[in-house]
């Protein structure tokens, strides 16, 4: 670090480094009573549904620890990719139904316009826990072995890669108990599939499909014979990830999230103006001089 840029961190009060050296430097301890966390490889955090006697069903502890789960990996500087996997026979069967906030709504005297009120509040609420994994900088990779429904369909689709066993399936389960999907299928797997009519078809039918449907539809971008082949993959996948500069990933996945949702101008615009700062980064240098000497680069965590 150069003597100017030494003298500003030198000014900032003590209080504010000390609070941002602690965020950046701990080793994050994570503790879930839906969720198994754990770390397998280096820079590299394994996020485990852990209710396998209740087939991963989501209650509302899930619902709530999601969300503090992926904010904390967000946070912690010693991970640099996610593998999302499922305890147990089944990845999920999908909504815990006998642990729903709904149903105490549905059947109170309440009047219906706040019923309503109520509902957005729950429904934004639930919608969150999935969209943090899409908010989350670090690349996550989802691991489904065997059922995958409802719920489970809105989770993956906010991961950034997608693998499953041969004998996994899928189902958009939602029409088949009276509603319409609300939590994020609707919005982002006609936009994975790249095939509008084939979502909409899965949808209104809840059929179910299929690890070669998924994988030929571009739901997923691999087949494992086993859940344990398929794990063993997916840390494969995170653990190179995870020798990557963190700031050339975490930037590509922020931009590909906002590409999506963007024009092709607009998108341009938003990497032009992240990469005025970025290109300055000592990664670059390290990367280049690594490869021209033919070596590992080894990159500084953010």
């Amino acid at each position: 670090m150069n003597t100017s840029l030494r003298a500003v961190f030198k000014g900032l009060s003590s209080p504010i480094m000390s609070n941002i050296t602690k965020r950046s430097c701990s080793s994050s301890t994570y503790n879930f009573e839906t969720l198994k966390v754990t770390k397998p490889r280096e820079n590299v955090i394994q996020v485990e549904l852990n209710r396998p006697e209740k087939r991963n069903a989501m209650n509302k502890a899930f619902w709530r620890e999601m969300v503090g789960c992926f904010n904390q990996i967000s946070e912690d500087s010693d991970c640099r990719a996610v593998v999302l996997t499922g305890a147990g026979k089944i990845f999920t069967a999908g909504l815990d139904l006998m642990d729903f906030d709904g149903i105490q709504i549905m059947q109170s005297d309440t009047d219906v316009s706040r019923k309503a009120f109520i509902f957005r509040k729950l429904i934004r609420a639930y919608q969150e826990t999935f969209t943090v994994i899409e908010k989350c900088s670090k690349p996550v990779i989802v691991a489904i072995h065997n059922a995958c429904v409802g719920g489970g369909i809105d989770m993956i689709t906010a991961c950034d890669i997608r693998y499953c066993t041969s004998d996994a399936w899928f189902q958009i389960k939602e029409v088949d108990i009276g509603l319409a999907a609300d939590v994020g299928t609707l919005q982002r797997l006609p936009k994975i599939t790249g095939n509008d009519s084939l979502a909409r078809e899965l949808t209104y039918t809840a059929r179910k499909f299929y690890s070669n449907e998924a994988k030929e539809i571009g739901l997923v971008s691999r087949i494992f014979d086993t859940k344990e082949s398929m794990v063993e993959g997916a840390l494969d996948t995170a653990s190179l990830i995870a020798t990557k500069s963190p700031i050339a990933v975490q930037g590509s996945k922020i931009s590909l999230v906002y590409s999506r949702d963007h024009s092709v101008p607009e998108g341009l615009d938003h990497v032009a103006t992240w990469n005025q700062s970025m290109l300055q980064s000592e990664d670059i240098v390290k990367a280049v001089t690594a490869g021209m000497e033919k070596k590992e680069a080894v990159f500084s965590k953010l």
